[in-house]
């Protein structure tokens, strides 16, 4: 296995990229400080010269002019003749041969050149006489004025890019400290969060991270963090829960299927194929109740197909099924389409129609309606209805009120349950709402978006 040689932590990764990049930044600037600044020292300097040697020109009144005064920048002055004879010279300049070979012609009078010579620079200024004042003192012969000052240390030694990427190092460390900084302070309600993640387990679910205030994305990332551990934890409670309930539910029939076998057993002059029957029948409920509880669990996580269902066709689909009942009556002034699975919804609708006929007294009515911007499916019949206190007990699963235990003792309580399932499933509900007589059950789905 090759070692990792980039550092894992965001923090120490996104230090590092920006310290990289202010670096190459810097950099830049520095290098643009740099010219800049050698730039400015080496034209401050030649300004100097070029004043100096224009200032001793206009002062010359004779052909051998008088030594002329200088300043403490310029100190170097010379007046050489067309041969490169010294004329006249400033006392810094005294006993020097010419400065500078450099001969700036009629049309460009005044140059400027670094003049570097036995270890010595000079910015160094060369200005030819005009013809006018060359007539007027040496009979039209040229001449030549060279004003010179020492080359400034700091653009003859390396002590300004050493100072400039000192600078630039440390702007960077700065930068890079500050991303550190900032980063890790971003980040420590990250971690905060995955300390407290690692603490949650399965059997304590109650545990939620901690969230900061404002709206932005780590402050949103803890909300649905804690949003999710909330439905984690109600999911896992309604699992045990529901394993409790299926654990009670089972125990009764699977002892009834025992005694009955166990008698077949003590007692072999009893009737044994009796007794397997009812057994036999024993053990087919039980079947029913576990292939019901198993389409439970399926229907909220299980992979579904798709496609869109007319719910006016289907609800007459399956009233036209339910025979041997009371008669179910259809009303659909429209078609409404939905988006689900066609066999979860089509066995939602045949429950929701069985239940009713089961406690109708004369009819069944079903009405598909648009209602506030969905498809409603209602289910009404004319019994005696269900008690406003037991309207949601009804969804439970297991849960049999004694008047459907009355009319159907081998119903599993689970006919309901699954159909309110398979309605969230869909993004949709099912209730049980008010009615003038018999009890109403309410399918609310969305609408299928239009077609392009």
């Amino acid at each position: 296995m090759r070692p990792r040689l980039a550092p894992t932590s965001i923090r120490a990764r996104f230090t590092l990229a920006i310290t990289g990049v202010s670096l190459l930044v810097y950099a830049i600037i520095g290098v643009g400080v740099d010219t800049t600044v050698r730039n400015r020292i080496e034209r401050d300097g030649f300004r100097d010269t070029q004043r100096a040697a224009t200032e001793w020109i206009g002062s010359m009144r004779s052909p051998v002019p008088p030594q002329p005064i200088t300043s403490g920048r310029v100190p170097y002055l010379q007046l050489v003749d067309a041969n490169g004879s010294v004329v006249s010279d400033s006392r810094a300049a005294s006993g020097l041969p010419a400065l500078s070979s450099l001969k700036p012609p009629p049309s460009d009078r005044i140059q400027n050149r670094v003049q570097c010579a036995n270890g010595r620079c000079l910015l160094l200024t060369a200005s030819r006489v005009s013809p006018q004042e060359a007539a007027r003192l040496w009979a039209g012969q040229s001449h030549i004025v060279y004003a010179a000052m020492p080359r400034p240390a700091l653009l003859g030694t390396e002590r300004l890019e050493a100072l400039v990427a000192a600078g630039v190092l440390a702007a960077s460390l700065l930068t890079g400290w500050a991303a550190w900084v900032l980063v890790g302070r971003t980040l420590r309600p990250v971690e905060a969060m995955r300390a407290q993640i690692a603490e949650i387990t399965i059997s304590d679910l109650s545990l939620r991270v901690p969230q900061p205030s404002g709206d932005d994305e780590i402050a949103r990332l803890a909300r649905t963090a804690n949003q999710t551990l909330a439905r984690l934890e109600d999911a896992m409670e309604r699992q045990r829960r529901f394993g409790s309930m299926v654990s009670h539910e089972l125990r009764r029939p699977l002892t009834g299927l025992r005694t009955q076998l166990e008698e077949v057993l003590l007692y072999p002059e009893a009737d044994a194929r009796r007794g397997v029957r009812d057994a036999l029948a024993t053990a087919e409920r039980l079947q029913s109740i576990i292939e019901e509880m198993l389409m439970l669990a399926r229907v909220g996580t299980g992979p579904r197909t798709v496609e869109p269902v007319g719910l006016a066709a289907l609800a007459r689909e399956e009233a036209a099924r339910c025979a041997g009942g009371p008669p179910v009556e259809v009303s659909a002034p429209e078609e409404l389409t939905v988006t689900g699975n066609r066999v979860q919804l089509a066995g939602v609708l045949a429950n929701l129609l069985v239940n009713a006929q089961r406690h109708a007294r004369a009819s069944v009515h079903v009405t598909v309606r648009r209602s506030d911007g969905a498809a409603a499916v209602a289910v009404q019949d004319d019994g005696e209805g269900i008690a406003p206190g037991d309207r949601e007990r009804v969804f439970e699963p297991f849960t049999r009120l004694s008047e459907g235990l009355r009319r159907d003792p081998a119903g599993s309580g689970l006919g309901l349950a699954i159909s309110r399932t398979v309605a969230e499933a869909h993004n949709g509900t099912l209730r049980v709402e008010d009615s003038p007589r018999g009890a109403r059950f309410v399918l609310r789905l969305p609408l299928a978006p239009p077609q392009a």
